[in-house]
């Protein structure tokens, strides 16, 4: 079966430290301008990366207007924030938010070991959104060629990370999708954290973007937070 393009869109919302209500209205906000099928967002976006944040249940009632704006789209929203697992461990992980509610569908597996309070996820997820198998991954797992190569071997048609770096590594977002793209022929699309957000980051390095299989870069963000773009994937 043919599938039909996927727009998808990167986000990088403005952060509220400790305030996941304002941080959520922002989500929903870059929701609703993205008009995209999927939305994805940056590591621990909904916290900030704050290693002391507190988990973020996916049925916490906070995030009500992100659902709402996911129903009012039609969007499905990967967003990032600390989470715990089935065996009452700390995870970084992503949630898979629609107009249905929110789930938990991917732990980050190379947890860096400045993040010594969150235990490692399972392996590697794929997630499928009409037709499209989306591969996961956080900030440091893109690092490693064995995490997109263990991904791959799932069945992927895009690698799809939410990642945070400091202002002066702006490079790397575009490096490591580039050689994703270039080993494993896929869409590489990557949300990258702009303005402050705890853990040390006064700065980051924003530059979320999306790159074609080719390695051709088709939607590029700036270094601002509040800014989406978006591209529509063709099989």
């Amino acid at each position: 079966m043919t599938r039909a393009p996927l727009p998808l869109a990167v986000a990088q919302p403005l952060v509220v430290a400790g305030d996941l209500g304002a941080t959520v209205a922002a989500h929903a906000a870059a929701v609703r301008q993205a008009a995209a099928r999927v939305v994805a967002f940056p590591e621990m976006s909904l916290t900030g990366y704050d290693l002391d944040a507190a988990p973020v249940a996916a049925d916490d009632p906070a995030l009500g207007p992100l659902v709402a704006a996911c129903a009012a789209t039609g969007a499905l929203a990967l967003v990032g924030a600390p989470v715990t697992d089935p065996d009452g461990r700390d995870c970084i992980g992503v949630l898979a938010v629609d107009g249905s509610g929110a789930t938990v569908v991917y732990r980050k597996v190379w947890v860096d070991p400045s993040e010594a309070r969150f235990a490692p996820g399972p392996g590697p997820v794929v997630i499928e959104v009409d037709g499209w198998r989306l591969g996961l991954a956080v900030c440091r797992d893109t690092r490693f060629a064995e995490h997109d190569a263990a991904t791959a071997a799932l069945g992927m048609d895009a690698y799809v990370a939410g990642v945070v770096h400091h202002a002066h590594e702006g490079a790397v977002t575009e490096e490591r999708a580039r050689r994703v793209a270039a080993d494993r022929g896929v869409w590489a699309a990557t949300a990258s954290f702009a303005g402050p957000t705890g853990g040390g980051f006064t700065a980051t390095a924003g530059g979320s973007g999306i790159w074609s299989p080719e390695g051709e870069a088709v939607a590029r963000a700036g270094p601002d937070p509040g800014q989406v773009v978006r591209a529509v994937l063709t099989p």
